[in-house]
């Protein structure tokens, strides 16, 4: 595992199971049994029609760019980073999710919405893996 200075997730007792998913390097979801929404983050109501009845369904880990930045200056612990592309990704199953695009070059002329993406896990701790994701 490579030195990891940035702040580490805290699992919470409804986002547990997706940790222990992404651990194991698994993108999970919740999705809607009412309005079949798949969203994210987790939690135990669908925020579309704010039902109880969902469930975890597990992602192909595939998507498009929805909306990205190049954050050029950012505050500590960010900074020794820049530049990074903070992106939010539209997953394949529906759900909009905010994450990283890993890229050797993060650059305007190297990405763009609709830029098809895929995830890929950074293991920051024996217990978290962070989902990112790179270009497909």
């Amino acid at each position: 595992m490579a030195d990891y200075d940035r702040p580490v997730p805290v699992p919470q007792p409804e986002s547990d199971y997706y940790w222990e998913k992404a651990k194991a390097h698994e993108l999970w979801l919740r999705k809607c049994n009412a309005c079949v929404q798949a969203y994210f983050y987790p939690r135990d109501f669908c925020p579309t029609c704010h039902t109880k009845d969902v469930t975890w369904v597990q992602s192909s880990g595939k998507g498009t760019v929805y909306a990205f930045t190049i954050v050029h200056r950012s505050p500590p612990p960010f900074r020794e980073h820049c530049p990074y592309v903070a992106a939010v990704v539209e997953l394949d199953e529906g759900a909009r999710m905010p994450s990283n695009i890993v890229i050797d070059d993060p650059s305007p002329d190297n990405l763009s919405i609709g830029m098809p993406v895929e995830v890929v896990f950074e293991d920051i701790t024996d217990e978290i893996s962070l989902p990112k994701f790179k270009p497909a």
